[in-house]
């Protein structure tokens, strides 16, 4: 693959800022058609699919920090002289050809691109049919900006496919594809996985859990959990569950002021029989299967635990492996916890909407990644490169 001077990358980069800068009116215009089409009823996927002034200056925000961060291309990883004379060096090289299958949200078209075309990957993106006027104006934003450094447009495109034709495309592709990573919930991420004849790198569902220790403290227990639940219901790091110890202090009066919190909140609250007993009005758990949801919505699940052991073996059969969190003041409690839950990221006494590339200060970040091969979390700007061995010699040959 034709390899790109970071200087040139940064100059498609600097022509972008300056893009979207000046044309966030017309981009506005564009989304607010998408917006008019949608059906609100889905809360979560219509607050993805928005495009107001903060969601642009965030754009301009992620390909600034983008742009001042160093290439991850050509950084050597290992180097060695072997007795025989054979000079190894790795080094870390693109991928190739990236596809991002996502869902609604148009930002998507920035903040993804512009980590791949850094680390001198070709990107197609296929965006949902609900944003595309707004995925269609960033797209040419994008070919102005390659185009104004003398580079091909076929370096960022999108797909123009239907579901059949996707499915298609997965299983029998026209080009090149080197990785594809699927951004949404189960039932996309299933549909890649069955259908992709090429490796996968899963954003996985969020399904998050927070548990509450018999030596928590409350206050700032509560605290964590509003924040976590409500800050922002569409996002994969929203919190889900909520597994309480039932040797706290008080923990009859200890529910019924969260469940008076979460109310005030507006979040619909979901009991198993035993905190049943004490929230007497609010629902059941309808199955277990409820147990595997991701919610993306104000609801919430309140359930109660006798002891960290059985909650780390319920958090590690039902949650998506995306984000989970202790409540705690005992830090020997929070360590063991912490190394036994099988999650991409682990909290100690704060909200799990901290898994983010930004907020871990990482960077504009691809996707959460669940998947334990390559990488696991935010993916950042240097997880979105391989590596490759250079092997120099003067006629070596083999002879054993």
């Amino acid at each position: 693959m034709k390899l790109i001077s970071s200087a040139k990358k940064n100059d498609v980069l600097s022509s972008m800022i300056n893009i979207l800068d000046r044309e966030r009116h017309a981009l506005i215009a564009e989304n607010k058609k998408d917006l008019d089409a949608f059906d609100k009823e889905d809360q979560a996927l219509y607050d993805r699919l928005i495009v107001d002034e903060a969601k642009v200056d965030a754009m301009i925000k992620a390909v600034t920090e983008v742009r001042e961060q160093e290439d991850p291309v050509g950084k050597v990883l290992f180097d060695s002289t072997l007795e025989n004379g054979l000079k190894i060096v790795n080094k870390t090289a693109p991928f190739g050809t990236i596809l991002i299958i996502y869902e609604s949200r148009p930002d998507v078209t920035i903040e993804a691109a512009v980590l791949a075309f850094k680390a001198n990957n070709k990107i197609l993106l296929k965006g949902g049919k609900e944003a595309h006027h707004s995925n269609a104006i960033l797209e040419k934003f994008w070919h102005e900006a390659l185009e104004e450094n003398g580079l091909a447009k076929d370096w960022i495109r999108l797909l123009h496919l239907k579901r059949e034709e996707t499915r298609n495309f997965l299983k029998n592709p026209t080009e090149p594809l080197d990785l594809i990573v699927p951004r949404g919930g189960e039932g996309l991420i299933k549909f890649v996985k069955e259908n992709a004849s090429c490796a996968v790198l899963v954003s996985g569902r969020g399904n998050n859990f927070l548990y509450v220790s018999d030596q928590a403290d409350w206050e700032k227990a509560k605290k964590v959990i509003l924040n976590a639940k409500t800050h922002k219901i569409s996002a994969c790091n929203a919190l889900d569950n909520v597994l309480i110890n039932k040797n706290i202090a008080d923990f009859e009066g200890k529910l019924k002021d969260l469940q008076e919190t979460l109310k005030n909140a507006k979040v619909d609250i979901l009991v198993d029989d035993k905190v049943k007993k004490i929230l007497a009005e609010e629902k059941d758990i309808p199955n277990e299967d409820t147990w595997y949801e991701e919610f993306l919505a104000m609801k919430i699940i309140l359930a109660e635990t006798d002891g960290i052991e059985d909650a780390i073996q319920r958090i590690n059969k039902y949650s998506g492996g995306h984000s989970t969190a202790i409540l705690t003041e005992n830090k020997e409690e929070a360590v063991r916890f912490m190394e036994e839950i099988d999650s991409a990221a682990v909290f100690h006494n704060t909200s799990t909407r901290f898994t983010d590339g930004g907020q871990m200060g990482v960077g504009a970040e691809l996707a959460i990644s669940t998947d334990k091969l390559h990488h696991r979390g935010p993916l950042g700007l240097p997880q979105l490169v391989t590596n490759k061995y250079y092997v120099y010699g003067d006629g070596q040959v083999r002879d054993y």
